[in-house]
């Protein structure tokens, strides 16, 4: 019997890239799935592909999102996965409301979820998972605030461990961070094509300077190892590459 055997799970983000491949993964392993997302079609045909799981269409960064979500299922896994497209221009081409997408709906999302998780709060041995990204680590200078909003999402994970803890909750937070672009991706595929163009060079000559990125399933193997990972992971971040899960320093 697999460790995720007949938990509830609930993905944010689900009708995604990642997103997706998150619920068929935790399916895949017995667990209870709640998924959430505002593209309400697109739940629809997750739900007629992935057999058994439950779906909820709602805008995560409605400020009574966890409400509603936490009525529906009690998370022992909770995986904030969605945000906001980021803008694809240089910073002096962005208007405040471009540059600051990622802080409403990212950041936001992470916040109400955290925040309601430390105040419902979530069963002891819960555990949070925010999907940020490596541009919080390397910067990105042509998606306005994403790379700062994703960094943001590390610092939330760490402060609400710091309140778990201190509260003797038994919660944990952790930040998981892709490493590099995922090409394959909706996302991944709009910035190639743009960080292309702005760098002058063809898609496939910048996809060609990536090393290996990792994919979506290496995401997901990530998030279910450090789901089930009991100790040396409370409020810490980590990257997921191709060669697998490394804590960030």
């Amino acid at each position: 019997m697999s460790q995720s055997d007949g938990k509830n799970v609930v993905i944010l983000g689900a009708s995604g890239s990642v997103g997706t491949v998150l619920v068929r993964r935790f399916a895949a392993d017995g667990a209870h799935i709640l998924a959430v997302a505002r593209n309400g079609s697109g739940l629809d045909a997750l739900a007629k592909n992935v057999a058994g799981i439950d779906i909820l269409a709602l805008d995560a960064t409605q400020d009574d999102a966890p409400t509603q979500v936490f009525r529906t299922l009690s998370p022992d896994v909770l995986i904030v996965c969605g945000g906001a497209t980021p803008p694809t221009a240089p910073i002096h081409e962005l208007t405040w409301p471009q540059f600051s997408a990622n802080w409403e709906g990212d950041v936001k999302m992470a916040f109400l979820f955290c925040r309601a998780a430390l105040t419902k709060p979530l069963a002891a041995g819960s555990v949070v998972i925010l999907i940020s990204s490596g541009a919080a680590l390397g910067g990105s200078p042509i998606s306005g605030g994403y790379a700062g909003a994703k960094r943001t999402q590390m610092f939330i994970a760490s402060y609400s461990q710091k309140e778990a803890d201190r509260l003797d909750l038994g919660v944990r937070f952790i930040a998981l961070a892709p490493a590099m672009i995922m090409p394959n991706t909706a996302l991944g595929k709009l910035a190639v094509e743009k960080y292309a163009k702005y760098l002058g060079i063809s898609v496939p000559d910048f996809v060609g300077s990536m090393k290996s990125p990792q994919t979506p399933h290496d995401v997901a193997e990530a998030v279910v190892a450090l789901s089930k990972r009991q100790e040396g992971g409370q409020g810490s971040v980590f990257t997921v590459s191709s060669e697998g899960i490394a804590k960030v320093p």
